[in-house]
């Protein structure tokens, strides 16, 4: 089994720049290895999504910035094979935004998104994380961020276990990784 790290985030407003909170799962040989959660300063204190969330401007006003979050989450990803998320584009794209707006590298891993493996694997419909969830059997707490990246890991170690494997190593392979 492969090593990977499920990944979300919880953004401030539309900005994708505006992450205020993270989690990260890894997993090791089909099994959590490390979880990670951090809050996370925004560079705006413009909060629109606090109804989605529950994170205000004073939960993270004197949180570390997404530079020094990363400093230790992103050493640990090194070592990972890909990273999942529900929704991978929007992860990524705020993965992105929020390195380029500290001057950092962005990882270069291939995402999975569990949105795509849920269709593709269990044909789950609709396939919004509480449905998937549901269907697997995955306890969730949606929109808390360590939540949903623990439980978008489970979805991928579901998948795993009835024999999907991930196959963004083999280019020539058709894969459910949003790249």
């Amino acid at each position: 089994m492969s090593t990977f790290a499920a990944i979300d985030f919880e953004t401030a407003n539309r900005d994708r720049n505006s992450a205020c909170a993270v989690g990260v799962v890894v997993v090791e040989d089909g099994r959590i290895a490390r979880r990670y959660y951090e809050l996370i300063r925004p560079p705006s204190r413009w909060f629109t999504f606090t109804f989605i969330h529950g994170l205000t401007w004073r939960d993270v006003r004197d949180a570390p910035r997404f530079d020094a979050v990363w400093e230790g989450i992103g050493r640990d990803l090194a070592g990972v094979d890909f990273l999942a998320a529900h929704n991978a584009p929007f992860d990524k794209g705020v993965l992105e935004a929020c390195c380029t707006d500290h001057g950092l590298p962005a990882p270069s891993h291939p995402f999975v998104c569990t949105v795509q493996l849920a269709r593709r694997q269990w044909n789950i419909r609709p396939t919004r994380l509480p449905d998937v969830c549901r269907h697997l059997g995955i306890e969730l707490r949606h929109h808390q961020a360590a939540s949903d990246a623990e439980a978008c890991a489970r979805i991928v170690i579901a998948a795993q276990r009835e024999g999907w494997r991930n196959r963004t190593a083999a280019p020539h392979l058709r894969t459910i990784s949003q790249a």
